[in-house]
């Protein structure tokens, strides 16, 4: 199996993938809260966690992604009460949104996607093994805390407990928000009793009626799909301390062994230099950016250009660039696919079921060598353009244009762009002088405004083929 390498956080080192299960990896992925469209920053790391998979399945292995729904929170609640709509009725809705944003940026879809809503027995369980064991208590409102002093290797993800955590401040006062301050010490609520915020949202459970606690849901819901093929998590890095911290508290108190082995998470994207927000008037949706002229492929490209692992800033310059680069990579496929007579969808298709996991990688083995190591996309796209550049594809022999489309497509493919998206500048064609003298009296009529004229010429320039394109300062050519 060729290695593939990612940046643990658990370890802190860049580690190759070794599947605890074959070639076959599980990978959970946080997925949204699903309460209102998500923005660029959120699309940031689930773009990367897409890379991230399909790199996997170039790499040859078999990857089981799971991607929950957060569908019931303070926010979802907060939201239902808000529109004065059923919860499911205001979370669907959402997820439909959701779905709809990531078929347009050509996300593979996960193999499993659970709800929260749909897995309360399991988390129940979960807290009675917890309780059980010791690891967990109630309170007097029916509440249910998990006791942070009883596992000793609290902290170890977000290296919190060699800085921060003593037992008197973990013990101090349990907060049954579903949010935390990164700075908070406290035990963390599992299982929430009804209040009078929720609404009719709520559950019955041996502790009473309530709701389950942020936390607990991605634990009960990664041990059910995945079982014993514990083997990537992946989030934003906002998530390391308290939500990836304490899933592992509990998972790994309720069943004895460790939760998953690989922790990869993303860093923040940063918009015009600074956070983006709504007041800043520089918060942006998918229908924002598309308003713009730009398809969803060109913010895919300047959403997941740089690393994962460092942050970013989105400006619009940014898509200039990307739809720039984004055009050369569709005019190279256009060609190599011309010249073997291979169809661009068929042949994704084809890499996306492992056909050609295994294939020589030709001219881009040193981009392929970059992504596998930990997702270097600058360096990866470096090396591609690199590649191709000054390469002729009617000038390669038929073993290098069939090893050469493949293996780039290979790369488009793990890279996850829709060059169909893209549109191509057509290439400017020199006039002849017989057009160019048509072109001319048809201006000189229309600035003394003989309009039959003008028409006559122009109609006479499209007959042979050309198409004149008017502007305040002149006009110009275009072959059609």
């Amino acid at each position: 199996m060729p290695d593939i390498f990612f940046h643990n956080t658990l370890s802190r080192k860049t580690e190759p993938i070794v599947s605890s299960k074959g070639n076959t990896v599980g990978m959970y992925c946080c997925g949204p809260t699903v309460y209102d469209r998500a923005h660029i920053g959120n699309f940031r790391t689930f773009l990367s966690q897409d890379v991230m998979r399909r790199s996997l399945q170039i790499a040859g292995y078999k990857v089981i992604h799971v991607r929950n729904l957060t569908d019931v929170d303070d926010k979802t609640i907060a939201r239902s009460i808000q529109e004065g709509k059923p919860l499911r009725e205001v979370t669907e809705h959402w997820t439909e949104v959701f779905h709809q944003d990531c078929g347009r940026f050509n996300m593979l879809l996960p193999h499993i996607e659970p709800k929260a809503t749909d897995h309360i027995q399991e988390q129940i369980e979960m807290i009675e093994t917890l309780l059980e064991k010791g690891h967990a208590y109630t309170s007097e409102d029916g509440s249910v805390y998990f006791k942070v002093s009883s596992f000793d290797q609290y902290g170890r993800l977000s290296r919190l407990k060699e800085r921060e955590l003593t037992t008197s401040e973990a013990d101090a006062s349990p907060i049954d928000s579903d949010e935390y301050e990164r700075d908070s010490m406290a035990d963390f609520v599992m299982w929430k009793s009804r209040k009078e915020n929720d609404g009719d949202v709520y559950w019955n459970s041996p502790w009473g009626e309530g709701r389950p606690g942020w936390h607990l849901e991605c634990s009960a819901m990664a041990m059910k799909y995945l079982g014993n093929n514990l083997d990537i998590h992946s989030g934003g890095e906002d998530l390391i301390f308290p939500h990836h911290e304490n899933e592992i508290a509990q998972s790994e108190c309720s069943c004895d062994r460790q939760f998953f082995r690989y922790w990869i998470h993303c860093a923040h994207l940063l918009v015009d230099g600074g956070k983006m927000s709504k007041s800043l008037d520089n918060f942006y949706t998918l229908d924002d950016i598309e308003a713009k002229g730009f398809a969803p492929v060109v913010l895919r490209y300047a959403l997941t250009s740089g690393s994962y692992r460092q942050t970013i800033n989105f400006t619009l310059d940014s898509l200039h660039a990307a739809q720039s680069a984004l055009q050369r990579l569709r005019k190279f496929s256009d060609e190599l696919l011309a010249k073997v007579g291979m169809n661009r969808s068929s042949l994704l298709k084809a890499i996306a079921k492992n056909k050609h996991a295994m294939d020589p990688w030709s001219i881009f083995q040193e981009a392929w060598d970059e992504l596998r190591n930990d997702l270097n996309i600058p360096a990866a796209l470096g090396k591609l353009f690199s590649a191709i550049k000054g390469v002729k594809p009617l000038e390669m022999s038929a073993y290098e244009d069939s090893q050469a489309t493949i293996a780039f497509h290979k790369l488009i493919f793990a890279l996850g762009y829709d060059l169909d998206q893209v549109a191509i500048e057509k290439d400017k064609v020199e006039a002849p002088e017989e057009i160019k003298s048509l072109a001319q009296k048809r201006w000189e009529a229309k600035e003394a405004k003989d309009w039959a004229s003008a028409d006559q010429i122009r109609n006479e320039l499209q007959s042979k083929g050309w198409k004149i394109l008017d502007s305040k300062k002149g006009y110009e050519l275009e072959k059609i």
